[in-house]
């Protein structure tokens, strides 16, 4: 992988970085403590502010996830490693590392 595409898988996954960043700020309020005072909230109420607290949750385990994933094809870019298979060690099709730039599998060994 020449330079030039280096720079260009960086540059996706420092801006998908930057977009997890921004909406891990906004995810904030969904993930407060639900108030459990029965005079300002009624029962469904309170079971649906719980359901929307589990699920903000969910979506900032993933967030965090995929933070680490992109975190570490970084430290593949600085280590000379990005863009191999870490299986076969064969390169990783460009149009793969487009989509999911912290892909560490080629398709040959992803499929099985």
């Amino acid at each position: 992988m020449n330079n030039a595409e280096l720079s260009r898988f960086r540059q996706l996954i420092e801006t998908r970085l930057a977009e997890l960043r921004n909406e891990n700020t906004l995810g904030q309020d969904g993930q407060k403590t639900v108030e459990l005072d029965q005079q300002s909230v009624g029962r469904l109420s309170r079971m649906d502010a719980l359901q929307n607290q589990a699920m903000a949750r969910a979506t900032q385990a993933r967030r965090d996830a995929e933070d680490s994933c992109l975190r570490a094809a970084l430290t593949r870019m600085d280590e000379d490693e990005f863009g191999y298979c870490e299986d076969c060690g064969e390169e990783i099709a460009p149009g793969r590392l487009a989509f999911d730039p912290a892909v560490t599998r080629c398709i040959s060994c992803a499929s099985g």
